[in-house]
């Protein structure tokens, strides 16, 4: 039989992986249920990943978009003056209200760089990524702590179920920056 030409499946693995991440945390993710939920056969996901370490890397750096995208919207290359404390809660604000769902992926794939060491380099890129981000705007030290405080903020509402509140994530942020 002759081989199928699919330049997308490697991606619709990743994607797939996401999905069953999402729905069934790490602890569901296995060659397995990635590739039932991708529609490949089972071969596919060990040829483009060979274990299960590197496709949650893949989908790590893939999820890591998300954030980083509403970050680089914010914060532009050159970026005027405005309110950084009110730029960082407003982007804050547009990524829980992306669906609580994808941001609760997005911690567990990052969290999961804990006890995964393979998943550590690729955190360590996403942190380094937004840290650089926001010292458009201010100091590099600066720019950590916020990143650490916006963190803090996001984790506290995911795990209280707590709803987000904009202008309380403005006034504490706007403590850090001098």
């Amino acid at each position: 039989m002759p081989r199928r030409h699919d330049p997308e499946r490697r991606q619709r693995i990743i994607d797939a992986a996401i999905r069953v991440v999402g729905r069934d945390g790490i602890a569901g993710l296995s060659h397995r249920t990635v590739a039932a939920e991708a529609d490949v056969p089972l071969g596919s996901t060990t040829y483009h990943f060979a274990t299960l370490e590197e496709l949650l890397v893949a989908a790590l750096r893939q999820s890591n978009e998300g954030f980083g995208r509403v970050l680089a919207e914010l914060l532009p290359e050159g970026g005027g003056r405005s309110d950084l404390a009110a730029d960082l809660a407003r982007a804050l604000g547009q990524w829980l209200a992306g669906g609580r769902t994808g941001v609760e992926l997005e911690y567990e794939l990052y969290l999961a760089a804990l006890r995964r060491p393979a998943l550590r380099p690729v955190a360590a890129e996403w942190t380094d990524a937004a840290a650089a981000l926001l010292a458009r705007r201010t100091d590099p030290v600066t720019a950590r702590a916020l990143l650490a405080l916006m963190d803090g903020i996001c984790l506290q509402v995911l795990l209280t179920g707590g709803s987000y509140d904009e202008e309380h994530a403005r006034a504490v942020l706007a403590r850090l920056i001098p």
